[in-house]
């Protein structure tokens, strides 16, 4: 428990299988519960997650790869399974490492006030803000202006993955019509504005140490086209 509330960590994973022990022994004391969801890696990160021993951990594998999204739908579903309060924080904990366990309890804080039902990680305002790659730096603040404007709400590092929800707020989700894939972060800020849960963002350290990034010029108009889709259904809502 953290603030009096239950922060449940799902670590999305793929091909993780040389970081993934790392990310799960590092799992602060007070995390109740993870679920680490290996979508369908081809290597041993399924193995590896298991072999940490922590009886808190519980290893998730998809029969085919589904992306990003859909591996953290299916930890926000055990999650829900499990008994708890409203206020209960998911925390999402990629299973690259670069996201750093402790910076977790400034992510779970808003939701245990009731202040905001997501709260989202910000890179951008750290002060180590300069060891993210450029490319990915001016990518992200672009994206993060687009989807501002896109959703009605200023958001300044929409792209950031590092995020709690209460579980509240996750009981809002359709769950079906998320976009499981790159350019989840992007759609997901819009159905939850729609739904008009109160977003937070919280400062997070970036960590980076020459990780080959999954996203490629090919996600690019993927997500453009996300960012308008959540525009037009904004426009539209009542």
């Amino acid at each position: 428990m953290l603030f009096g509330v239950r922060v449940v960590v799902v670590v999305p994973a793929y091909a993780e299988q040389e970081r993934i022990a790392a990310v799960v022994g590092g799992l602060p004391r007070f995390v109740d519960r993870a679920f680490v969801v290996d979508d369908a890696s081809p290597d041993a990160t399924s193995e590896a997650a298991e072999r940490v021993g922590d009886a808190r951990v519980s290893v998730v594998r998809h029969q085919r790869n589904l992306g990003v999204g859909a591996a953290i739908v299916t930890g926000y579903r055990h999650a829900l399974r499990e008994a708890g309060s409203q206020n209960d924080a998911f925390v999402v904990m990629a299973g690259d490492g670069q996201m750093d366990p402790d910076d977790l309890p400034a992510l779970v804080a808003p939701i245990a006030r009731g202040e905001a039902g997501y709260a989202k990680g910000n890179r951008f305002a750290h002060a180590d803000a300069a060891v993210m790659p450029l490319g990915r730096r001016v990518g992200g603040e672009v994206f993060s202006r687009a989807t501002s404007l896109a959703i009605g709400q200023r958001v300044r590092d929409s792209q950031c993955g590092y995020t709690a929800i209460a579980r509240w707020a996750c009981d809002r989700l359709d769950f079906a019509a998320l976009w499981p894939g790159y350019g989840y972060p992007n759609d997901w800020l819009g159905s939850l504005a729609r739904s008009r849960v109160p977003i937070a963002e919280v400062v997070v350290r970036p960590i980076y140490a020459g990780e080959a990034s999954g996203l490629r010029l090919r996600h690019l108009p993927r997500i453009g086209w996300l960012v308008g889709r959540s525009a037009l259904r904004r426009a539209m809502r009542p």
